[in-house]
């Protein structure tokens, strides 16, 4: 493969600005990336990694626009790219009046694959590069985003939904065809290219005591997989939850007892809390994925951040695209900090494109891997410009050079027209 020279202006985190300060990062002004085979070579001054490089390296010249490790995502569903936006219910009347309606035409495994391409188009366009993705019931949903993702040579992770009650018919399976229908699945991607599995039950209120219980053995069977599901979303979920599961003094309580906590299981929303939850969440090493634009669209509450960083949680960044309005990691962020903001808390730019890249990363744990532009890690990159549109560079005009303040530009100002490219394994993937 020939080699690919990214030139421009590189920024990279090696930690948490909140616990290191500005030691957290590294930018290099006039800097480059050596890509081969997929995969960073090296990193530094761009006079130097251009001498360097071969004669027939392809260079491309983002001067001026800051090029950061690929966006990541840490809780997505792909079924729901045609619910976005979707008007006038909370959670559990939304799911049933939009979601569970769209999640049934995915038995088709033609409309799976033709809406794994467009997500996967849309993720790229707005400088995702891996995500942790909920697929439906269906296992042909499934194997169309893998062989999707694969083609595309992306790190993705993802999984089939196991719901077994409280759904429409076409959209349960059982504690045994979900058990045997997961074990393939993982057997047939898990691993190849880049790729991993989630074992998904989706939350408690569709999943029964046996399903759960079979979630748990997947997941004690493959203790190298990830889990992922939902928790303390909105009041009336977690009404539903305590009346279906009588014997549980939490909604967290239900999953504990089956196994279903640890450092590969992502919790999303995590808004209303008990103070056992956040304890049994930061012992267990769980991750909770904080979703902004979803929580005020359903209007399901305002994450504390920082009473689950204080107890020691870790805390990934999503969009929760259907019910997020957004596929935009930038806009999600910008909506995030406005949350915080509600709740008395601050949120600097730098702490938010921590979490985008390396913070996601070490959640997701990958962060040997991607997350950050260092020799021997993926090659996954995007180009931001924090003058892509007339107001942001007029806004730019008094705040040159000062990089805190063009993060925050790009952070609540930034959409797709901000990223100038994506590059996915080393390759220009964002299209037109």
């Amino acid at each position: 493969m020939t080699e690919r020279i990214v030139r421009g202006r590189i920024l990279t985190f090696r930690d948490d600005p909140r616990l290191a300060g500005a030691r957290a990062w590294r930018l290099i002004d006039d800097g480059a990336v050596a890509i081969r085979d997929g995969m960073i070579a090296a990193v530094g001054e761009a006079r130097d990694i251009l001498a360097a490089a071969p004669q027939d390296a392809a260079i491309d010249d983002h001067t001026g626009k800051l090029v950061l490790p690929g966006l990541i995502d840490a809780h997505i569903h792909y079924p729901q790219t045609r619910v976005i936006g979707s008007y006038g219910a909370q959670l559990l009347d939304w799911l049933n009046k939009y979601t569970f309606v769209e999640e049934q035409k995915f038995a088709d495994p033609a409309h799976s694959a033709s809406v794994a391409r467009f997500f996967l188009d849309e993720l790229f366009r707005q400088g995702t590069t891996t995500a942790c993705v909920y697929c439906t019931v269906h296992p042909a949903s499934v194997d169309a985003f893998f062989a999707e993702a694969e083609r595309r040579g992306a790190r993705m992770i993802a999984g089939k939904a196991l719901m077994d009650r409280n759904a429409p018919p076409g959209l349960m399976d059982t504690a045994q065809s979900g058990y045997d229908e997961t074990q393939a699945l993982i057997a047939r991607w898990r691993g190849r290219g880049r790729l991993d599995y989630a074992i998904t039950p989706r939350f408690a209120v569709t999943s029964t005591e046996a399903q759960l219980e079979a979630s748990g053995a997947l997941a004690a069977e493959h203790r190298d997989a990830y889990v992922q599901t939902h928790l303390d979303e909105n009041f009336a979920e977690i009404a539903f939850v305590k009346r279906q599961f009588p014997w549980a003094k939490t909604y967290l309580d239900v999953y504990a007892r089956y196994g279903l906590l640890g450092p590969r299981s992502i919790f999303g929303h995590c808004i209303h809390l008990e103070d056992s939850e956040v304890a049994a969440l930061a012992e267990s090493g769980s991750v909770a994925a904080f979703c902004p634009t979803s929580n005020l669209f359903l209007g399901s509450g305002l994450f504390d951040k920082q009473r689950l960083d204080k107890a020691g949680v870790r805390v990934a960044l999503a969009t929760d695209v259907g019910g997020g309005t957004s596929y935009s990691m930038l806009t999600t962020a910008a909506e995030g900090y406005k949350v915080l903001q509600m709740g008395g808390q601050s949120w600097p730019a730098t702490q938010a494109f921590y979490a985008m890249t390396l913070g996601n990363a070490r959640a997701l744990s990958l962060q040997d891997r991607v997350g950050a532009i260092e020799p021997g890690r993926e090659a996954d990159l995007v180009v931001l410009d924090a003058h892509a549109t007339p107001a942001m560079a007029h806004r730019m005009e008094s705040h040159e050079g000062d990089l805190e303040e063009e993060l925050f530009v790009l952070m609540t100002m930034g959409d797709d027209r901000a990223v100038r490219e994506t590059y996915v394994g080393g390759r220009a993937a964002k299209g037109g």
